[in-house]
Parts: C-alpha cells; sequence; structure tokens
C-alpha cells in the first residue's frame, strides 16, 4: 500500500466527478502533486445516483462553453485514459409550446453555432420523424442538439479517476476530511489517518459543501450558499416497441425533454427514464428536525410520486408508449442548489489559497468543463472564459439559510424556466431595502434586485399592468415601454432623481495606498479632487473590472465599483495588498441619489451651498443638500448635466424629498440602461469582462503605456497593439423588430458569424435601437453593413464612428 502522502500541492475534498475531474486537469497542467480526499468511496454523493445526462444546451454563454467542452472531453477520454465507458450521443429534442419557447431556441441555436455547434429548429413533422412515437398536435416546434447525449456516471468518473492517477496524482479512498487549519501561510488539511500540508485547498464536497465550508469560516470564510433539493426519476419497465425500434434505427431515441411541462425523457436500454422538475419540489436538510447526516454515501429517500403525478399524466398523454409500462424503479436522491442553479467554481470568498467547485445541479454535464475551469483557476489565477456566473463571489452577505431555501426551491420548480429580460424572480425578496424603499414604492417603483439590494427598475402608474405574467415577453412592448421613454424623456428634457442604493465602496489605506491602486491599474489616476474611471486588467491585459477612483491622498484611496462587484472588486484590492495597506468595505454606510438633466442645476441650487460651477468630474467631499451633509460628485451614467449625491442613509429621505419636490422626476434602472448604451457607457460583466482585452474593449485612452509604474497585463496589451487586435468594440444602429438585441447575440457578415453583441437597448432619446458588440476588427468600420440576430431574426445594423450616439461631444455633461 502507497505511503500516506503528508505533503501536497493541492488537496481536493470530494471524490464525486466534479472533484475527480477537476485532480484529472490538474494533472493534466502539470501539477502532479495533488491528492484528493474521499470519506467513502468515489461517486458516493450525488453522482452515484445521477441520471447522466449530458446537455450542451444553455442561455448562458459561459455555461454552453463549460457544457460543450463537457461533451467534447467525453467522446475520447475513454481511448485517452483507457478505460471503457457507456457514452451514448443520441442527439436531443427540446419541445416547444409558444412562440416566446421558440424564440429562446433560436437564441440558443445562435449561440451554439457561434461555439461550432450544429444546433437546428425543428418543426413538428420533422419532429415525428426523429421521434415516432410522440404525439405532435400542440407544438410549435423544437430545438434539436445532435450532441446531447447521457453516460454513465460512475464510469465517467473511474475513467477521470484513471487518467489522474496515470499523471501522477493520488486519490484516497475512505480518507473523510475532518477540519483544515493554517501554518506558516499553508494549509493543514486534517484526516483520520494524518494531517497533509498543502498550498491550496479545494472544497468540491457536492452536497455536503456547505458543511466543509464552515471549517474556513475561521479564515474569512462565509456560509458556502447553497441548500439540497430532493430529485426523483422513475424507470419504467422494458417495452417491446422501443427494443424493436432500436433494433432496427441502430441507435437509441434522442432525449426528449418538454420543458413547457418540466420533464426529460430518455430512453433507458429499452424502457424510459422520466425527470421531472415539479414546482411542487421538496427540500431536504433545512430544518431542525430534518438534520443533514454525517455520512449519507449510496443513499436514497422514500420515493413520493404524489409530487410529480400532473407531470408523469402530461408525458405518458406526450408519449403513449410510456402509459403502458410499469414503474421499474424510483430514485429519490439529493441533489445541491445555489440560489441560481448554477454553480460555485472559482476562487473562495475571503480566504486565501482556497477554491470552491461545488454545489453543482448539473454535475455530470458540467463536470468536465468544471474540471478545466477549475485547474485554470488553480494553476493561471484566470479562465480561458469568463466565468462570472459560476463564481463564488457573485453572491454576498445577503445569502442567510431562508434565501437559499427559497430561491433553491423557486429556481428547482422552475429549472426550464425561460429568463425573460423584464421579468424579476420574486422567492427570497427582498433581502436589502434602502432607507428610500418606501417613497419608491409609494411612487410606483417596480423593483428588482442587485447584490441583493432592491433598486427601482421603473415606475408604474395607477392602472398599469404590475403583474408577473405581463413580463413573460422577449419583446421591449409592455406597461414597462411607455413609462421607460417618459423617464428617459424627462432626463433629456428636463431632470431626473434615481436611487442607486449599494453601490460598492472600497477605501485602500496605508503607506503608499495611491501607489499600490496605482501598480494594479492600466489607468492613470486622477489627481486629488477629482474621480476619474480606472481599468483593472489581468496579466493577460484582459478586463478585470472598471472602478471609479478618488485619491484623497498618498496613503488614502476611495472606490465605487458595481453592487454585485462587492467581494470580487475587494479581493482584487485585498488579496495583493502588502503589509501596512488595507482595503475596507463602507458599502452600507453611504447611500447615492443620481439627480441628472438640463435642469439639475436649477433644481439644486437652491437646495445646496456646494459649488455646482465646479467642472464635469469633480469631487466636492464637504456640504449640504436640504440642510443634510454630503459629498458632490459630477458624474452622470445617464450622460446629462449632473450630480451623484452621496450622503448617510438616514439622510436621504430628506434629500429625496427636497429634490423631487423642486421637480426631479423618479426615474429606474432600465432607463438608465438605455440612457447609457446610447452614451456607449460599458456595462459590467457583459461589455466588461475577461473575454476581452482592454484594447479590443475600446478602452485604449484609458490605458497609460507611459505610466512610471507597471501594471498587470502590459506586455501582454504592448504585444497586442503591435500586432493589432483581433476583434474590436463598436456601436450599431439595428433595424430591430419588437425586440433589442440581448447579450450574446450572434452578428453576421456575408453569411458568417463575425461577432457578438454585449449588451442591448432602445435609445429613447435617439430613436433607435442599439447594440453594444465585438466584431472581426476590419469590419469595425462606421459604415459598415452587419446583421444582428436576434431570436433567430437577421436583422440589418450599420457600424457607428467612435463617439456616443447622444451628445458625442459631451457638450450637455459639461454645460
Amino acid at each position: 500500500m502507497a505511503e500516506f502522502p503528508t505533503t501536497a500541492r493541492v488537496v481536493i475534498i470530494g471524490g464525486g466527478a466534479v472533484g475527480v475531474s477537476g485532480l484529472y486537469h490538474l494533472a493534466r497542467a502539470g501539477w502532479t502533486d495533488c491528492v484528493l480526499l474521499e470519506k467513502n468511496e468515489l461517486t458516493a454523493g450525488s453522482t452515484w445516483h445521477a441520471a447522466g445526462n449530458v446537455p450542451t444546451f444553455s442561455t448562458s454563454w459561459s455555461i454552453m462553453n463549460m457544457q460543450r467542452y463537457s461533451t467534447e472531453l467525453y467522446r475520447g477520454l475513454a481511448a485517452a485514459v483507457d478505460y471503457p465507458m457507456n457514452y451514448h450521443v443520441t442527439g436531443s429534442i427540446r419541445l416547444a409550446h409558444s412562440r416566446e419557447r421558440m424564440q429562446e431556441f433560436e437564441r440558443a441555436k445562435g449561440m451554439g453555432r457561434y461555439q461550432g455547434m450544429d444546433i437546428s429548429i425543428l418543426g413538428p413533422a420533422e419532429i415525428k420523424a426523429r421521434y415516432p412515437f410522440i404525439e405532435t398536435h400542440d407544438l410549435k416546434g423544437a430545438l434539436y442538439d445532435p450532441n446531447d447525449g447521457d453516460i454513465d456516471p460512475a464510469q465517467l468518473t473511474q475513467a477521470l479517476a484513471k487518467g489522474a492517477r496515470d499523471l501522477g496524482a493520488r486519490i484516497l479512498r475512505f480518507t473523510p476530511a475532518t477540519g483544515v487549519s493554517r501554518r506558516g501561510g499553508e494549509w493543514i488539511v486534517h484526516t483520520a489517518k494524518g494531517d497533509i500540508r498543502c498550498e491550496i485547498v479545494v472544497n468540491a464536497a457536492g452536497y455536503y459543501a456547505q458543511k466543509v465550508g464552515e471549517w474556513f469560516r475561521p479564515f474569512g470564510g462565509r456560509t458556502v450558499p447553497m441548500m439540497v433539493m430532493s430529485h426523483q426519476y422513475l424507470l419504467s419497465e422494458e417495452i417491446p416497441e422501443i427494443a424493436d425500434w432500436t433494433r432496427e434505427a441502430g441507435h437509441k431515441l434522442p432525449l426528449l425533454r418538454d420543458v413547457d411541462v418540466s420533464y426529460y425523457l430518455r430512453q433507458e436500454k429499452n424502457g424510459f427514464n422520466l425527470g421531472p422538475y415539479e414546482p411542487n419540489c421538496r427540500a431536504h436538510w433545512v430544518t431542525p428536525d430534518d438534520p443533514m447526516p454525517d455520512d449519507f454515501s449510496f443513499q436514497l429517500w422514500q420515493e413520493d410520486l404524489d409530487r410529480i403525478e400532473d407531470i408523469v399524466t402530461d408525458a405518458m398523454a406526450r408519449v403513449p408508449l410510456l402509459g403502458r409500462a410499469g414503474i421499474a424503479k424510483v430514485i429519490n436522491g439529493p441533489i445541491p442548489y445555489a440560489p441560481d442553479g448554477l454553480p460555485l467554481i472559482g476562487p473562495m470568498p475571503g480566504v486565501p489559497n482556497a477554491f470552491e467547485a461545488c454545489v453543482f445541479t448539473f454535475g455530470i454535464a458540467q463536470a468536465g468543463g468544471a474540471g478545466k475551469v477549475l485547474a485554470e483557476w488553480v494553476t493561471e489565477g484566470c479562465t480561458e472564459w469568463d466565468m462570472w456566473s459560476c463564481d463564488p463571489r457573485r453572491y454576498t452577505d445577503y445569502t442567510d439559510h431562508d434565501y437559499c431555501v427559497a430561491k433553491g426551491k423557486e429556481t428547482y420548480g422552475h429549472e426550464y424556466a425561460m429568463h425573460f429580460p423584464w421579468h424579476e424572480w420574486p422567492a427570497g425578496r427582498p433581502k436589502k431595502v434602502s432607507s428610500l424603499h418606501g417613497r419608491l414604492a409609494a411612487a410606483g417603483a417596480q423593483f428588482g434586485a442587485y447584490n441583493g439590494w432592491e433598486r427601482a427598475n421603473w415606475f408604474a402608474r395607477p392602472g398599469d399592468d404590475t403583474s408577473e405574467e405581463a413580463t413573460r415577453t422577449w419583446g421591449r412592448a409592455g406597461p414597462w415601454e411607455p413609462r421607460i421613454r417618459a423617464e428617459c424623456e424627462a432626463v433629456r428634457d428636463h431632470c431626473g432623481i434615481l436611487a442607486i442604493t449599494g453601490f460598492t465602496r472600497l477605501r485602500v489605506e496605508g503607506p503608499g495606498a495611491r501607489d499600490f491602486v496605482d501598480g494594479l491599474t492600466a489607468s492613470r489616476l486622477p489627481k486629488p479632487g477629482r474621480i476619474g474611471l480606472a481599468y483593472f486588467p489581468d496579466r493577460r491585459g484582459r478586463i478585470l473590472t472598471e472602478m471609479s477612483v478618488m485619491v484623497h491622498g498618498p496613503d488614502d484611496v476611495g472606490l465605487i465599483t458595481a453592487a454585485v462587484a462587492q467581494w470580487h472588486d475587494a479581493e482584487i484590492l485585498s488579496r495583493q495588498a502588502p503589509e501596512g495597506i488595507t482595503v475596507s468595505d463602507h458599502s452600507r454606510e453611504v447611500e447615492c441619489l443620481l439627480v441628472t438633466g438640463p435642469k439639475a442645476r436649477e433644481i439644486l441650487a437652491p437646495l445646496t451651498d456646494h459649488d455646482l460651477a465646479a467642472p464635469w468630474l469633480s469631487v466636492s467631499p464637504a456640504g449640504k443638500v436640504a440642510g443634510r451633509d454630503c459629498a458632490l460628485i459630477r458624474v452622470s451614467f445617464a450622460g446629462e448635466l449632473g450630480w451623484e449625491i452621496h450622503c448617510a442613509p438616514e439622510d436621504a429621505p430628506a434629500i429625496w424629498d427636497a429634490v423631487t419636490e423642486a421637480g426631479a422626476r423618479p426615474f429606474g434602472m432600465w432607463a438608465l440602461n438605455s440612457l447609457r448604451i446610447e452614451k456607449g457607457y460599458r456595462a459590467w460583466k457583459g461589455d466588461l469582462s475577461t473575454d476581452y482585452s482592454l484594447l479590443e474593449g475600446g478602452l485604449e485612452r484609458f490605458v497609460d503605456f507611459d505610466k512610471p509604474r507597471d501594471f498587470p497585463g502590459k506586455a501582454a496589451l504592448l504585444a497586442e497593439r503591435e500586432r493589432g487586435v483581433r476583434k474590436r468594440f463598436v456601436t450599431l444602429i439595428v433595424e430591430a423588430g419588437e425586440a433589442d438585441a440581448p447579450y450574446m447575440s450572434t452578428i453576421w457578415h456575408d453569411g458568417g458569424i463575425v461577432g457578438e453583441t454585449t449588451s442591448g437597448a432602445w435609445g429613447y432619446r435617439v430613436g433607435a435601437s442599439i447594440a453594444l458588440g465585438m466584431v472581426r476588427a476590419d469590419l469595425a468600420v462606421p459604415g459598415t453593413a452587419l446583421e444582428v440576430e436576434i431570436y433567430g431574426e437577421r436583422r440589418r445594423a450599420v457600424v457607428q464612428e467612435d463617439r456616443p450616439l447622444w451628445d458625442p461631444s459631451n457638450e450637455r455633461l459639461r454645460a
């Protein structure tokens, strides 16, 4: 028997498909001194009872990338590691009952084409040709994915394990980790068999991830945002007709998903596997009378068929053969859920040299891609694809137990739901409300959640339809549309006021604080008394983040960034801060009101002693508005004359009352999105992401190559500048129909895909549909005619001049 390892470079806790894939990919990257710990046998958690479906479909660009990579890996894995596997690439058919569902499918088809996948749309007759046992009389069509299929989860895990072992990595079965400690900047992972000293620890503990996560709380960690759902699937008895069809066709039936009813139906040998996602769902281990056991390896719960009876009945009507067979077996096992149903892959928030690869709802489909992403995070500190959708830091301090349970159940019960741009999921809210919440609600605010904070998206008037049902559209038209238009016009012609609650506010202090921040950004920092945008690249020159910077002195720098970037951006600073430099978070201490429009000065003048003649980008730190202490910053993301008023939360209501009584009209985040896109202002993790370099993102004017200090990615950006960019940021005017371009709409030229949109909206000041995006560099020429594919329809688009569409000279901003 091999000697117990007392040291390793990386220790992975958890031996499911994801953890083992992480070990395999680390070993492939050359990090062979890695150890995986599993309390029981490999696959003992969710992996062993997983159905093993392997879809590529997603309307998330990053998730589609990850799942596509999995299918590509699995096709060649058996040969690569010399381990036989049952992997059936059967294709899949997703059924659509509505036009809106067909639009969603068209969007996914476009994204899949961009990633090299041959996804197609089927009509009802074509569905029947591929799946003869189905009833199609009430269907609009379907999405066909030829790369979909199923795999044996145990065989997949063992194949990955063999590959990892062959490369030199270690797997210790029946070796439960019992805790962690730190010594000399290294981790000590405790087990019943001894301790392992290592540089890096990975929490890949599946539905036990929250328990493992608690070990890291003394070292800066938090409670892992997750819960556990009961998921059932049924295995039927064998059906002669399926056996006969399979024998004649030479392959299995495509995997069928009726996403509007919420189930999948897969051929299992010569019978069926039916997996429902029922709205009447059940969570486990969430109450004191149902505690999580210390070990639930290879265990299941009692079946509960009453919960899924309606879905089973519907499936039998859709595929009558199913109704002729009895139920041979029911699987009812635990599946972990994050609040949005997406996994946690990346740096463990607040904890040095620790990562998460856990809470996978679709772990088999995503295991291959997750292993790749984890290995990149660990070995390179960055990932090929921007993976913010799965980054553990996307959740902050609001994800308490009740929130995670409510959201997990909501997500499970709507597993196949369409995520419309105007729809807000209500469960678990509100979590964080501002001192202005009552006033906003009284004014008709319809709220959205931003890092847990409730902000007004738009303001309804009496009689407006504010139901959830009204928001189930991809189109621009809805009760909100005339209200957004009026809000934008008020900002254009008079003055608007917007409560931007929850801005992330960071303070960097200590000897040399300014120099420290300066060394992390490609941008030149503003002088004291001014505010400026600063862009922070990674070592590849890609866009990590954007922050507004105020230098208070050589030892004191303030930064403001997006609400949802709170933990992400704080760690960009804190993880690199030298001894003596502190990074503190003051986000809850300040409220922000944006007062903007051509009459903003006129409205504020009687209310303040601040100097309203101070120029654009100036900071007035001390003064009053409506008799309340506040700072004024002369900026406006709306692109009009305006000021941000920064004040104590308890003073915000008095300032709001005074400004609105003086004539400013409340407007919401959706109007702000329209206004900012007319100015070409980028949005975080849409237009600004690590998928693009600063030069590709059109941010050259913010890059100072002559700074006395080097910055991350400088060499990469210099090399890119020398050879020329591959893509370039553009603003497009689109001849859109009823819908504007969503994120990651494909851009076409001469019959080929040449780029993608990063955001889109109707511009009410310019009277046109606008898209921001990235296109092949040679096409980023003003006047170039392109096409933007919007929910399956290619719409003519024209590249605009590299300047704002609205007020291109910024005269209104500077007035």
